[in-house]
Order: C-alpha cells, then sequence, then structure tokens
C-alpha cells in the first residue's frame, strides 16, 4: 500500500514481497488465525499496552487495548499488539523511576524492530507515560497516546477522598492519634473504587493532560474516568486515527516542538501539577533534540495564574474536572498565554482543538480574575545549597513558611529517617528545617518519592501540619506540605546536601528564588575534604548502606554510570536526541525481499 506522499509503507517491507521473507512474515500472523485480507495492503498500527496487574492503575488497559484495535481496523489498518514494561509506584522497589528510562528504551527498540508505520502508546501510572513519549520522540514513527484515565473518587463517611492526597493527610492524623487504626484501614478499600490512576492533580493526570497540551493525544481525554463509556469510545478513535498519521507520515517530532513544550510548561503551572512533571518534561523535550532548562520553568511560571482548583492544591479531583469541560476547559482560561499554532496529533492546531471549549463550573477552572494565584504553583529555587537548582510546590506549600530561616535536623539516608523521625528524644521543633540525603538519582538509587518526609510524631502530637522538607529525592504528585525537592548536584556525587549537619541554619525565600546553607566556606571546605568519596561509576546507595562496584551490575549498573541529575531530566546520557525510523520507501518495480528497521 501507498501512502498519501505515494511512498510504499514501510509495514509492506515485511508482508508485501513474494520471497521466502515475506512468506515467514505472513505465515506468522496466518499462525494466529489472520487471513491475508486482514493484513495485506494496509497500515499496520502497533499498540504498546503497558497493562499489568503488577500496575493497578494500568490493569484495565488490556480491555482499552481492544477497543483502540476497533478504531484501527474501522479506519482501514491492521493492529499488532505487543507489551511493553509497565511501572506502577505502589510495587516497584526501590522506585518505578529508576526503570523510566528502561521502558522508554524498550519501546523505541520496539518500535524500530517490529513491522509498523505508526503506534498507539497505552499508558496510565505516573512514569508509563513520559516513558512511553520518550521512546515515541526518540524512534519519530508516527505516534499517539492514548492514558487509561482516572480513577473515580473515592468516599469514605461521605467525603469525596483523593488517592494518597488524603491517605496522607488521614495518615498523619492517625499517627497524631487523632484517629483510631481501625478507622484508618476502613480508608482502604473508599479510596480506590475503579480502574484508573490518582484521581488527584498528581503525576499521572498531570501528565496525561501533559499529552494534550503537546498535542500527542486527541483533545479532552486526559480527564475521562477509566471507568466512564467514553473512555473506550475515546481509544477508538485515537486508534482510526493512528491509520490516518501513518498514511499522512506525521511524526512526533512535528508535533512535539519548542514552542509545544512551551505550551505544556504553562499548563503544568496553571494546573499547579506534580513536581515529578518537570523532569519528565525536561527528558522527554531532550528526546526531541530540545533543551528545557529549570529557568525557562520558573521565568514562565511567574507569568502564568494558577486557576485549576484539584488536590492537592486545592479541593477538587480529576472527575470534577472532566464534568467541568477537562483540559480544554483549563487551556481556555489560559489561551492568551499559549502558542495556539501548534500542531497537534489531529491535524488540526491547539487553536482549533480548544475554539470551543467552554466551562461548566468556575469553581473547578477558576476564572483569571479568582485565580490561586498569579503565579504558577511550581518554583525553581538555587543557592549555595542547591547550585544547580531545586523545586518547590507553592501551591501546595504554608505562605507563613515561603521565608524562612531554621535549624537543620540531618536524616542520612531513608533508614536513618525511618529509625529516627519518631523518637520522643528527637531533638525537633516546629521551626526546624528537615533535611534526607542520598535519594537523588545516583543515591536513591532512581530518586524515590521519598522527599515526603512525615513529620516527627511528636509534632503532631502538637498539632503541627507542616514544616519545610528539604531533599534531593521526589515526591508523588499527590503529596503536600512546604517541600524542597531534586536538590541538584545531589549528595551522593557530592553536593553541597552532602556536608549538612544538624544544628546548620538553612534559610528559604521563594519569591527571591533562594535556597542557602548559612556555613562559612572554609568550615564547608573542611567537610568536603573530610567527606567520604562521593558515589562513583557503578556504585549506589541500597537500604542505607554503599554498594561497591563489583555489586552493581546489570541495569543498575547502567543506570549509576550514565543517569543525569533532576535538572537535565534524569535521562541517560546516551539517549539525548533521535534517530527517526524511515517511514517509507520509495515504491520499486519489484520490491526487494528484506526490510529495514
Amino acid at each position: 500500500m501507498t501512502s498519501s506522499n505515494g511512498k510504499i509503507l514501510r509495514s509492506q517491507e515485511w508482508f508485501g514481497t513474494r520471497d521466502l521473507e515475506g512468506f515467514l512474515h505472513r505465515a506468522g500472523l496466518k499462525a494466529q488465525g489472520w487471513s491475508e485480507d486482514s493484513f495485506a495492503g494496509r497500515p499496520v498500527i502497533g499498540i504498546a499496552n503497558s497493562w499489568s496487574e503488577a500496575t493497578h492503575c494500568n490493569a484495565h488497559l488490556r480491555d482499552l487495548a481492544e477497543h483502540v484495535k476497533r478504531g484501527i481496523m474501522r479506519a482501514g489498518g491492521f493492529p499488532l499488539e505487543f507489551p511493553t514494561i509497565s511501572l506502577g509506584e505502589f510495587f516497584m522497589s526501590p522506585t518505578s523511576m529508576l526503570c523510566r528510562n528502561l521502558m522508554s528504551m524498550d519501546i523505541e527498540e520496539m518500535i524500530r524492530g517490529l513491522p509498523i508505520d505508526g503506534v498507539v502508546l497505552l499508558s496510565g501510572c505516573d512514569k508509563t507515560t513520559p516513558a512511553a513519549l520518550m521512546g515515541a520522540a526518540s524512534a519519530d514513527l508516527p505516534a499517539i497516546i492514548v492514558t487509561g484515565g482516572p480513577s473515580l473518587r473515592g468516599n469514605w463517611r461521605g467525603e469525596a477522598l483523593g488517592s494518597c492526597t488524603d491517605c496522607r493527610r488521614f495518615w498523619s492524623e492517625l499517627r497524631a492519634g487523632t484517629i483510631t487504626q481501625a478507622e484508618y484501614d476502613s480508608m482502604e478499600e473508599a479510596i480506590y473504587r475503579s480502574p484508573g490512576h490518582c484521581m488527584v492533580m498528581g503525576t499521572a493526570s498531570t501528565m496525561s493532560a501533559l499529552c494534550e497540551a503537546l498535542g500527542m493525544t486527541l483533545s479532552g481525554g486526559a480527564s475521562i474516568p477509566a471507568a466512564d463509556s467514553r473512555r473506550s469510545v475515546f481509544a477508538e478513535r485515537a486508534g482510526a486515527r493512528a491509520v490516518e498519521l501513518a498514511q499522512e507520515g506525521i511524526r512526533p517530532s512535528q508535533i512535539m516542538t519548542e514552542a509545544a513544550f512551551k505550551n505544556a510548561i504553562r499548563t503544568l503551572l496553571t494546573m499547579g501539577g506534580s513536581t515529578n512533571a518537570i523532569i519528565h518534561l525536561t527528558a522527554v523535550a531532550g528526546r526531541a533534540g530540545i533543551k528545557l532548562d529549570l529557568s525557562d520553568f520558573d521565568d514562565l511560571s511567574r507569568s502564568t495564574p494558577t486557576v485549576l482548583n484539584l488536590k492537592p492544591s486545592g479541593k477538587y479531583l480529576m472527575e470534577d474536572l472532566f464534568y467541568a469541560g477537562g483540559v480544554p476547559a483549563v487551556l481556555k482560561r489560559i489561551e492568551h498565554l499559549l502558542d495556539t499554532s501548534c500542531m497537534t496529533v489531529s491535524g488540526k492546531t491547539l487553536g482549533d482543538e480548544i475554539a470551543d471549549a467552554e466551562c461548566y463550573d468556575d469553581d473547578v477552572v477558576l476564572p483569571l480574575e479568582n485565580a490561586m494565584s498569579d503565579e504558577g504553583g511550581l518554583a525553581a529555587l538555587k543557592g549555595t545549597l542547591a547550585p544547580d537548582g531545586a523545586v518547590i510546590k507553592v501551591s501546595a506549600a504554608s505562605p507563613e513558611l515561603m521565608q524562612h530561616r531554621g535549624r537543620a535536623v540531618v536524616f542520612e539516608n531513608p533508614v536513618d529517617l525511618k529509625n529516627r523521625i519518631d523518637d520522643p528524644d528527637l531533638d525537633v521543633n516546629a521551626e526546624d528545617v528537615l533535611v534526607l540525603k542520598n535519594t537523588g538519582p545516583v543515591g536513591g538509587p532512581g530518586m524515590p518519592e521519598a522527599g515526603f518526609l512525615p513529620l516527627p510524631r511528636k509534632l503532631l502530637q502538637q498539632g503541627v501540619r507542616d514544616m519545610i522538607r528539604i531533599s534531593d529525592a521526589r515526591m508523588s504528585g499527590t503529596a503536600f506540605g512546604t517541600i524542597v525537592l531534586h536538590v541538584a548536584p545531589e549528595s551522593a556525587v557530592g553536593g553541597p546536601l552532602a556536608l549538612v549537619e544538624t544544628g546548620d541554619m538553612i534559610e528559604i525565600d521563594v519569591e527571591e528564588r533562594r535556597l542557602d546553607l548559612l556555613v562559612e566556606e572554609e568550615e564547608l571546605r573542611r567537610r568536603k575534604a573530610a567527606l567520604a568519596s562521593p558515589v562513583g561509576d557503578s556504585a549506589a546507595w541500597h537500604g542505607g548502606s554503599r554498594d561497591s562496584v563489583s555489586e552493581v551490575r546489570g541495569y543498575r549498573k547502567l543506570h549509576a554510570d550514565h543517569v543525569l541529575q533532576a535538572p537535565q531530566g534524569c535521562d541517560f546520557d546516551f539517549l539525548l536526541g533521535s534517530t527517526p525510523v524511515e517511514t517509507h520507501v520509495e515504491a520499486p518495480e519489484h520490491p526487494a525481499g528484506h526490510h529495514t528497521g
């Protein structure tokens, strides 16, 4: 089959030749019960499915894939579903972030190696969406993403619950002694009551929404609940559109442009989205050959109002956003700040997609005059404690702590934190600053979501519900509080965070974008000289003890040797940029009997 540009589609190199290779390729599909009429001369569309029972957010994607197939066949294509690695934060140790780059490599190589002309990417849980985008950007074959959608809102004793925003809130109350263990346990069956990812504006919801802003998914899809029949209809439409993208030869590089990433950053900021999205957007952009800097996020934050009233920054949930008009309603609010000429996978511009968007609930998507803040929900900090930067989710922090000077209470690693945080003899008060080391990309390993440091039990019992917490870790997008994250360089590679000792004074000034360790330079030089050698090639922290080079192997060795720091997106240094797959070949009179990757 030829495409709209008169060239033979890539898949026909596998299935269109009458020789030994063509025989074997066709036989491989016939062995699965397909007749040659089902696939001969049709665009072949891959379905990269991250379904897994070990990732509950994605556990319904096996069914959703069937609706994608309907759309592909309806549009005259042939579906070829294949599995990918699936990453869920709930079950993967030490963190699913450790394997985000591995999943992106899996997707890239499957796209390159399979006889497909385009691909539908099925994702859900928060690392699966950026991994899919990264792999697609690297291969640069026509692609469209379909996320699994948010879970229905929880309900417990008449209160609407939002995934672990509320399980964390009530966990603090349990530790404070204001609710019982039995009461807390009773919430387990009430907080997640349908398929889908977290229903607050956590990382999964944030990344799904950013797919709309980037133009990599059809408009309106991010907020459709996973359990809603309209999610299946959306998947079918995406399958049909994937066939057209393959025929038209529209690549991700034509969609994910520098202007599109700026639109995505604006969207992240106006939604009060997850801090993790800074890392993920930077990584996806890097695969597209576009460099994003923390200053790009911070500069745009200064002029982007926060209009989305969703937990953890506000009070509503993704289901409410869907009923209020979805992400198009949010984009419409800040249309004047967006480059609406950007192309989307629909073939229309972003401006065309949101031209008729309406908001049906002004308390969910706030009018500009009633914005939660005149600035975006995230801010980038720099200073002597974070020379290369750190981030804070201002929209979920305590305003009274935006300028603060406090005494550091230091924990060397997560095990140290777990062992001492509830010690009644811990020397700590509400004005102190909790500091956690060795939880970055190398030190974690994989930069786990350890940044939501629990407050000391004795302070919770005194009524304290927030204090400044600082680390080189990430935190779940569902979390909240005055928490400074992604401190770079991380402590495990010798960053200033490694030098902090209990009793040091730390100063934060969010308005001035400063984060400083108030210790004399001479003293810091002395500490640095006495510091054990930072983690080198192939070494990492595991459970609070440093492994020797010989004990780190396989993928973890690859990760330790090549992972970049948080401001560079935590991607591998050798994966930046893309090498596009050839989508079409010239049509010879007698096609050769071999294929290319």
